[in-house]
């Protein structure tokens, strides 16, 4: 995929992804990271268990990237919260 490709997903997927997650998105900029993040973590993760990844600019790898993201977005939150106390 493209590195637009990939922007593209991340944005969608990070944005889909902190609203299920906190409701209010993190920022574009922290949306469209955290998305292509959780993007790669949702290939990985979907490979390990022997299912496709990210297979290009489709429903299925944006439906795999919302899945890394969330883990994504959950973990960066418990992280976030646990320095901040």
């Amino acid at each position: 995929m493209s590195i637009l490709a990939w922007i593209i997903l991340g944005l969608v997927a990070g944005f889909i992804g902190s609203k299920i997650v906190n409701k209010s998105g993190e920022g574009v900029l922290l949306d469209i990271v955290l998305g292509v993040v959780g993007a790669v973590v949702g290939g990985f993760l979907f490979n390990q268990f022997g299912a496709a990844g990210v297979t290009g600019l489709n429903i299925y790898s944006l439906v795999v990237a919302v899945i890394g993201a969330i883990v994504v977005l959950v973990l960066y939150h418990l992280v976030v919260r646990g320095t901040a106390r």
